[in-house]
């Protein structure tokens, strides 16, 4: 059973930029995918974007493509979410969650990251406000 501890939330002004990290440990495969989803207040949680580990592929929901980016650096173990052009409406709980993921399914695309989230960070606070 793998770790995952997400960093680089805080408080940010509308229009700003913050980069949040997602550092996996204990993984024993690449065969899984980590997301990132949100969480507003009184609002349902929200899956934002995924990266399969073994091929690279990503996919992102139409409302932040443009906006935030997911990326990762192999050598660290570590997933990324750029975001980009922070608006109020953005602020939220961020988390990351890491699921058994089988390349032959498919491109993250393809699949639209459906897969079942089973690791879980503990959430990292995202605030827009001026």
């Amino acid at each position: 059973q793998g770790q995952l501890v997400e960093s680089g939330g805080g408080l940010v002004q509308p229009g700003g930029s913050l980069r949040l990290s997602c550092a996996a440990s204990g993984f024993t495969s690449d065969n899984y995918a980590i997301a990132w989803f949100r969480q507003a207040p009184g609002k349902e949680r929200e899956g934002i974007s995924c990266l399969s580990i073994s091929d690279g592929s990503t996919y992102s929901i139409d409302s932040v493509k443009g906006r935030f980016t997911i990326s990762r650096d192999n050598a660290k173990n570590t997933v990324y979410l750029q975001l980009e052009s922070l608006q109020p409406e953005d602020t939220a709980v961020y988390s990351c969650a890491a699921g058994f993921y089988d390349a032959d399914w498919g491109t993250a695309s393809s699949i639209q990251c459906k897969v079942s989230y089973t690791v879980w960070g503990q959430g990292t606070q995202v605030t827009v406000s001026s």
